[in-house]
């Protein structure tokens, strides 16, 4: 039992607590446990353990002097229990200056420093909580813009669809009424031809009134037709450029001055039916000529009218149809997040004027919908075209926070918003040294 006293003793005797090693974490304690002799961390070189922070360089890594700033090249860890652990550059243990809020880098200078790690450790602690609470309210405002963005998706497909079967209507219906303004279009010139004709033939196809050949020929409109009206209307068939003598107008005339409507039916009109020897003059579209008086014209005319009416409202209705559903479709086309999240935002002004064109989303693929880029911006005097990059933090608000310019006419954005808040950063919560 004495025996192994005595060795207890010389084993405790050569052994080098690492707790009393300055300037190490609890990671790289194990290399600090050597009884007799260090090797350097990188391996070059075995030493004493004495010499480790004898404030003495033996290591090219530095790994003797952790707790020292005798190389250039060491590190010395702060510790900072209650708050964030670093490294500090070896160059700045015992210069005078606290950087470690524990104030274990000046345990060999005059300076005064105090323990200032369980304040910071407190402040941060209250900020790391006061994110968590952020967070925790941007998921739940983001699962309720997800929900009106799903909801105003179906809406928009369902306009969609509605817009399509509109388009598919209006379709029908145009090629309808195509195929009425044809016919229109067809009768009217078929009339058209019919008066040209100017004989007798034209009055019979066109079943004419003995009243509206009448009131044709009646220039004055007084209900008696005179020599100079006929003389003004009537040709020979087989002379149309020679204009009647009064003997000629007055034997159509019945030997009278004038003929009223009840006797023009019983003598002029059977010799204008037939056609062998006189006709109505040709005037086509002159006032008070047989075109612009015929009723059939008339009529046919109207119909066209009407029908080419028609058409052109069917026509502009048909192509604002599609003009919507060409905007629709492209802004269903836009990426909006896996769930739809950012779908709220189209349409949206956050009051910054931008002339940028959307380019992509740009985040890293853990978070893809975190950035995104617009592209092609008004032209930079001597430069490119602008281009400005969006980052989307979490935040209970949608709101623009901040606008830089890092290089010439490249601009940078913080934008807040609920969707952008990620149950994964939930997860990590706070540092687990706090």
């Amino acid at each position: 039992m004495r025996v192994y006293i005595i060795v207890a003793a010389v084993f405790w005797c050569g052994y080098v607590d690492s707790r009393k090693v300055r300037g190490i974490s609890s990671s790289y304690k194990r290399f600090y446990r050597e009884r007799k002799s260090f090797l350097c961390i990188d391996g070059s070189r075995m030493i004493p353990f004495e010499q480790v922070n004898d404030d003495y360089c033996d290591c090219e890594d530095g790994s003797d002097e952790p707790g020292t700033s005798a190389c250039p090249r060491g590190r010395f860890y702060c510790t900072n229990l209650g708050f964030r652990p670093h490294y500090i550059p070896s160059s700045r243990v015992n210069d005078g200056i606290c950087d470690c809020c524990d104030a274990s880098d000046e345990y060999n200078s005059h300076a005064r420093c105090q323990n200032t790690c369980w304040n910071l450790g407190q402040r941060e602690r209250a900020y790391v909580e006061g994110q968590m609470r952020t967070l925790d309210e941007g998921l739940r405002l983001k699962q309720q813009l997800i929900e009106e963005g799903v909801l105003l998706w179906r809406e928009k497909q369902a306009q969609l669809r509605e817009l399509q079967q509109v388009a598919e209507d209006l379709q029908v219906k145009l090629e309808e009424h195509r195929r009425k303004k044809h016919e229109a279009d067809r009768l009217k010139e078929q009339t058209l031809k019919a008066l040209e004709a100017g004989d007798g033939g034209l009055i019979r196809h066109q079943n004419s009134s003995v009243t509206s050949i009448f009131h044709l020929l009646d220039s004055n409109k007084d209900g008696s037709l005179t020599v100079d009206e006929i003389k003004a209307k009537v040709v020979l068939v087989h002379d149309e450029q020679r204009v009647l003598s009064e003997d000629e107008a007055l034997a159509l005339l019945d030997r009278g001055h004038r003929m009223d409507l009840s006797k023009f039916q019983s003598t002029l009109w059977d010799v204008l039916t037939r056609g062998d020897t006189v006709k109505i003059k040709d005037t086509q579209g002159a006032p008070g000529s047989l075109s612009s008086e015929d009723p059939h014209l008339k009529a046919a005319d109207r119909a066209a009218e009407w029908e080419a009416t028609n058409l052109k409202k069917v026509e502009e209705a048909y192509e604002t149809v599609n003009m919507e559903i060409s905007d629709l479709q492209k802004k269903l086309a836009i990426d909006y997040g896996t769930d739809w999240e950012f779908l709220f935002l189209n349409g949206q002004c956050y009051k910054l004027k931008v002339y940028e064109m959307w380019g992509m989303w740009t985040g890293k693929p853990k978070n893809h919908y975190s950035q995104m880029v617009y592209e092609n911006g008004e032209p930079c005097w001597q430069g490119g075209s602008r281009s400005t990059t969006v980052t989307l933090t979490c935040g209970t608000e949608t709101a623009l926070r901040s606008v830089k310019e890092p290089s010439k006419c490249q601009y940078i954005m913080d934008f807040q918003t609920p969707v952008a808040c990620q149950p994964v950063l939930k997860q990590q919560g706070i540092h687990s040294e706090l």
